[in-house]
This record gives C-alpha cells, structure tokens and sequence, in this order.
C-alpha cells in the first residue's frame, strides 16, 4: 500500500512540477504577481511530494520518473495552448519520455538494503 501512495504522490508531484514550470514562464522575471505565487506555492508542494516519494521510491527512479512527466506535461500544455508549436519528431520525444517513466515504474522494486556506517575513529 505504501508504494502505491508513493507513485500516487510522485505523479501528483509531477503534475505540480508542470504547473510551476508554466507559471515560472509567466511570471516574467516574478515580476507578475500571480504567476509568482503560483510557482512558489506549486513548486514548494511538488518538491514535499518528492520527498515524501523518496521514502519508498529509489531517488534515482523518483527524480527521472518527475522530471520525466514534469517536463512532457509543460512541453504538451505550452504545444497545447499555442505557445510551442508542436510537431511529429517532438511528439514522438515526448511520448519516449513518458515511455521511459512507465518503463521506470513499471520495473520490479528491489528492497533497500542497510549500508552500515564506516567506524569513526
């Protein structure tokens, strides 16, 4: 049950990773205040999922997994709304980055092993 809260978290995270990328664009140097807000709010809410993510994820796996969607969900919503033209070679691209991700969660989760601290002298 924890892992799937994890990946359920992790795609909120990613979501979240979208929305303060856009707002970031739109903030003009945060000099527009609601897109500011916006980002300062998603972006911190997106990185707390992240880390809370990281408890049952590998942060290898977690990381590429957000960045992967996070990045695919800006490049589609700015093609989407005009402000990136969208083409075949660039669809095809992201839909690999997606790929990736699934392909990321979709692999057998290994248990974390204890690595014991070096002695101290």
């Amino acid at each position: 049950m924890k892992a799937k809260f994890a990946w359920a978290v992790l795609l909120a995270s990613a979501v979240l990773e979208a929305v303060w990328a856009t707002a970031l664009g739109l903030s003009d140097g945060f000099s527009q205040a609601v897109p500011t807000v916006v980002f300062a709010v998603t972006a911190t809410l997106s990185m707390i999922g992240l880390g809370i993510a990281v408890k049952w994820i590998p942060l290898g796996t977690a990381y590429a997994v957000w960045v992967g969607i996070g990045a695919a969900l800006t490049v589609g919503w700015a093609m989407a709304t005009g402000v990136e033209p969208a083409s075949p070679l660039k669809l095809l691209f992201i839909a690999g980055i997606v790929g990736c991700a699934a392909g990321l969660k979709a692999l057998p989760t290994e248990k974390r092993e204890e690595v014991a601290e070096p002695a101290r002298r």
